[in-house]
């Protein structure tokens, strides 16, 4: 496993601790890390777009910058009293994803105020069902265009920082 997977799976538990506790939000969230170390992290929702041309999109993303792991968590619930944010670490190189689960508690005013610790599993990335992201897509033009224009909007309001080895 790259040492970058095992600190993004760090990074966004308290990424989601936060938002949920000092924010009240928990949003779908993606993230990627390239070898050099520079991560990129935005919202899911954000996109706007249905199921099949978001992955493309990401997908796109991982490729254009050469991701050596992605992930992409979200809230979970199971029923209204048993909530949990959950995401995934997606290695390149690796046949088994982080797999990271906490339980969300929440107020009479449905306010996120308190999350268990993240318990972290390992599980075959084939049984996740967003893993299949390096796997090369043939784009057309135009979409290829419109995934670059999209990125370049985007780029200037997501986080984006280098990770220290």
């Amino acid at each position: 496993m790259h040492l970058f997977a095992e600190n993004l799976a760090v990074e966004l538990s308290s990424y989601y601790r936060n938002l949920a506790l000092g924010h009240g939000v928990i949003p779908k969230v993606f993230t990627l890390v390239n070898g050099e170390g520079d991560q990129y992290l935005f919202f899911v929702d954000d996109l706007h777009m249905d199921k099949d041309e978001e992955n493309q999109f990401l997908a796109y993303i991982v490729q254009e910058h050469e991701a050596v792991c992605y992930a992409r968590g979200t809230l979970v619930i199971l029923e209204k009293s048993q909530q949990l944010i959950e995401f995934a670490v997606i290695d390149r190189d690796n046949d088994e994803a982080i797999v990271c689960s906490a339980q969300v508690t929440r107020d009479i005013d449905d306010k996120p105020v308190g999350l268990s610790d993240f318990e972290k599993t390992l599980a075959p990335k084939k049984t996740i069902f967003f893993s299949g992201l390096f796997e090369p897509i043939q784009l057309s033009e135009d979409r290829t265009e419109e995934f670059e224009g999209l990125w370049d909007e985007m780029k200037p309001k997501i986080l984006r920082r280098t990770m220290g080895i």
